[in-house]
């Protein structure tokens, strides 16, 4: 299977050890990768720092990456992706991912049409052997071809104690500030992790927005999320699992068992 990320991210998009002396000035390198290539304006670049002014840096959602995003808007002309790897990582404020040494920021016109490269980000960033592949690349030619390959996920097989009530499907919501970006690489990784244990049929994972979610919350079972939107969804009625990395099956799978008690 041909993968659709070297479509999104070109390699006039990638830059290696490049340096910035803030969280702001690495999002503005990603930002301007975008306003280079002609995905988004600078409007969209300042609309992606507002993000995590407003929202906290849960775009942070894996020890060393950012995942830099804003809604879709009238600034994005069309869906790409840029990629900045630090020379000398940055802190974001997020406590146990910090430092961050990999920005990705993605401008997308809609909600659809980058959910597939995205599936195939997750992946590839939650291998260890592929993401220090990535960090170890010298050149962007060599980023392009480490996304051009397939990945083979770590799997661990369970299918003890699935939920009951036969066709019934159980709800489980992904959170991000905007159900853009954050929310469907959570919700990537999670349906990896129920694909391995053969629960695909009995729950059905959604990514949405805070605001959604609090108007969704009574139809769920739980929520999964960062600790920067949890504090701001505060008690919605359901379980809120708080997850640090984003593209850790290992942590996913440990937030299932806790929910299903297996």
């Amino acid at each position: 299977m041909t993968s659709s990320l070297p479509e999104l991210i070109h390699q006039d998009s990638i830059v290696l050890e490049a340096e910035a002396p803030d969280w702001q000035s690495a999002i503005r390198l990603a930002g301007g990768l975008l306003e280079k290539s002609g995905i988004a304006s600078a409007e969209y670049t300042q609309a992606m720092i507002d993000n995590v002014v407003e929202n906290g840096p849960y775009i942070v959602i894996a020890p060393g990456f950012a995942f830099a995003h804003a809604r879709p808007s009238e600034a994005v002309h069309h869906t790409g992706m840029s990629w900045v790897r630090l020379k000398e990582p940055v802190d974001f404020g997020s406590g146990e991912n910090d430092p961050v040494s990999l920005i990705v920021a993605l401008a997308a016109v809609d909600s659809k049409d980058h959910t597939n490269a995205l599936a195939e980000l997750s992946g590839v960033l939650g291998d260890d052997d592929t993401r220090a592949a990535l960090d170890a690349a010298p050149s962007p030619a060599a980023i392009s071809a480490i996304l051009s390959g397939e990945g083979a996920p770590t799997t661990v097989a369970d299918t003890k104690n699935r939920p009951s009530g036969g066709n019934e499907q159980h709800l489980i919501l992904t959170v991000c500030g905007n159900g853009l970006g954050t929310s469907l690489f959570l919700k990537n990784t999670l349906e990896g992790v129920l694909e391995t244990w053969g629960w695909g049929r009995h729950l059905n994972v959604e990514a949405t927005d805070t605001i959604s979610a609090r108007g969704r919350a009574s139809e769920a079972k739980a929520i999964l999320t960062s600790g920067e939107i949890a504090k701001s969804l505060g008690d919605v009625g359901i379980p809120i699992k708080v997850i640090e990395n984003f593209t850790s099956k290992d942590e996913l799978d440990r937030a299932l068992r806790e929910l299903y008690n297996v």
